[in-house]
This record gives C-alpha cells, structure tokens and sequence, in this order.
C-alpha cells in the first residue's frame, strides 16, 4: 500500500511487519508537529529515516526548504523532541526552512533577573532566544503580542521539549531540570506580521 505523507515523497527508508503499523504512528505525530512549529516549509518535505525502539521512534525529516529535522516520538502519540540539526541558511542568516529569522541571545543586566525584548514576525516565521540557566533554577517567559497572535515553545539544552506549542495568551513559569542554553522560540502561525513583546526571568 502506497503511504502518503504531507504531500510528500515515498519514505527513503522501507518497513514492513507490525514495526511498520508502530512507525507510521510516529511518523505521523512528528509530520504534524512539524507542521505546527516548522512554519511554511514544515507543510510538506520527506521523511530521510525513521528507526524504530521500544523507547521511542526517531524519525528524520527534512522540509520543503531543506532543513533537517529530527524528532522523537513515542508510542502514545506524543513527542519527546523536535529540533533542528541542518538548517538551510537563505544567505542572510536566517533558516529558510525553519521560517526562521534567526536567533538572539538574552542578557539580562547586572543585578537583575529579567529582561523585556521587543521583536516582530512576519507571517509563518519564529524567532529563538537563547537563555543560559541552570538545573533547579525557575525560568519565566511571558509572550505578549501587540497586534495577531503568537505561539512559543521551550527547548532543553539537549533539544527536547520543556513545553510543547503554547498559546501566546499563556505565561510559564516552571523549575529546569537541565544546565545549559535553554531555548525559547516565539511563532507566528497567522497571516500577518505581528509585534511583540517577550519577558524572560530566571532565578
């Protein structure tokens, strides 16, 4: 049976058996995450590989810009990681694949422990704030659009989810469990560009 994907192409890798049945549910979860956090060219691309584990399933994407994704998903659906590991770069910086306009550390100043950005997207791009912080410490993060709708979604230093795709109209604030860069990246899924303001605090 012919599977079709996004529009996409036939998978490079081929399964056959009951691993194939578990797979597709893989498959599948991390196609449509990567439509909700890839932005216009995570609508549709190929699937490089996908290998099977009673840990999870690793599957690698690669989207219609060429960007490289890899996410893991396990056998209820849900998705333990959704990162970029090749990003197409459209020659100004930016990742063409990921809708992406590039990222921006944040710095916060002496003695404190906050900082206020100010930013905008255009229709279907994300930008990402780098924050480096600490296992145990407590990470803020409040996206307040001016005009539209926004998204975000936080990232461990390793590349797994902190917190899945989140309304704008919901702030976090929750303890880390990693040391690292953590990364938080803002997303504008509308039809419009929309102005921003992002919070950031840890303690």
């Amino acid at each position: 049976m012919k599977r079709r994907l996004m529009n996409l192409l036939t998978p490079v890798l081929a399964i056959s058996g009951t691993a194939a049945l578990a797979m597709s549910d893989a498959d599948d979860a991390c196609i449509e995450h990567l439509r909700q956090v890839g932005g216009p060219d995570g609508q549709s691309g190929t699937i490089e590989s996908s290998e099977f584990s009673e840990a999870g399933t690793l599957v690698m994407l690669r989207d219609a810009g060429g960007t490289l994704w890899r996410c893991i998903a396990f056998k209820d659906g849900s998705i333990g990681e959704m990162s970029v590991v090749e990003a197409m770069d459209d020659g100004g910086g930016a990742m063409a694949g990921a809708g992406s306009t590039g990222s921006q550390r944040v710095k916060f100043d002496a003695g404190s422990t906050g900082a206020e950005l100010v930013g905008q997207l255009a229709p279907g791009a994300s930008r990402q704030y780098l924050l480096g912080a600490k296992n145990e410490q407590f990470l803020y993060v409040r996206v307040a659009p001016q005009n539209g709708s926004l998204d975000y979604v936080i990232r461990n230093p390793d590349g797994s989810e902190l917190l899945g795709l989140m309304s704008a109209d919901n702030e976090y604030r929750g303890q880390l469990w990693q040391s690292g860069d953590h990364v938080v990246e803002v997303i504008n899924r509308s039809n419009s560009s929309v102005d921003y303001n992002v919070i950031f605090g840890i303690e």
